[in-house]
């Protein structure tokens, strides 16, 4: 089985600049929100350096940005949410925000596992959200991040997953399948990736990022 990655081209470059200057920023500040260097965000912007598929889609993610037209330049620079369609429609939940992850989740959920609540638009019921920490999943989520996650249901290649490893600690990757193997990624490429082993288990799938930005 051939991995799935396909190389980014230059000529996205340009639709970088178009996002930064959509959302009204300087270099630095693009930068800075995406978690890279102003001089390589310039040479992203003129073509000379070629972005990673991690770094597109965080970018997508954060901006709310069409993949498509990220890609081809083709259909609408946004993604059409569901407040532009219905504007009166917006629906608040209120969901769990957990101060660990027991080993009986989510079966079993206490009241000392739960440290708040927090109310987001647009989350599925049964969803919960945990703050994380460390650079681990960067640039796609950072030190901080509010992470909103579901457990159980269907895990696809490249899908962001909680994971309890054989330390018992619930981390978060990237599940990744390349030749037929399974393995974990981060996707920071200063750390490695890890196979699963007997005692690993998958909390839950990671479907939506939270982030507070400096204005």
């Amino acid at each position: 089985m051939q991995d799935d990655t396909h190389s980014p081209d230059i000529s996205v470059g340009p639709r970088i600049k178009e996002i930064r200057l959509a959302k009204g920023l300087t270099q630095k500040e693009f930068a800075d929100s995406l978690g890279i260097v102003q001089g390589f965000l310039s040479s992203l912007e003129r073509g000379k350096k070629v972005p990673s598929d991690t770094l597109l889609i965080a970018l997508c993610h954060l901006y709310e940005i069409n993949p498509e037209w990220m890609q081809s330049g083709k259909g609408k620079m946004l993604k059409s949410s569901p407040r532009e369609k219905a504007p009166n429609s917006l629906v608040v939940t209120r969901t769990p925000l957990l101060r660990h992850i027991s080993k009986g989740f989510p079966n079993e959920v206490t009241e000392e596992d739960v440290f708040d609540y927090v109310s987001l638009p647009h989350v599925p019921e049964g969803c919960y959200a945990l703050i994380t920490y460390g650079d681990f999943m960067a640039p796609t989520i950072r030190d901080g991040d509010l992470v909103i996650f579901r457990p159980g249901g269907e895990i696809l290649n490249r899908d962001i997953v909680l994971v309890r490893n054989r330390w018992e600690e619930v981390i978060i990757r990237r599940y990744r399948i390349k030749e037929d193997e399974l393995y974990f990624a981060p996707d920071n490429p200063s750390y490695s990736p890890f196979k699963p082993d007997p005692n690993t288990r998958i909390v839950g799938k990671v479907i939506d990022v939270w982030r507070k930005m400096r204005l």
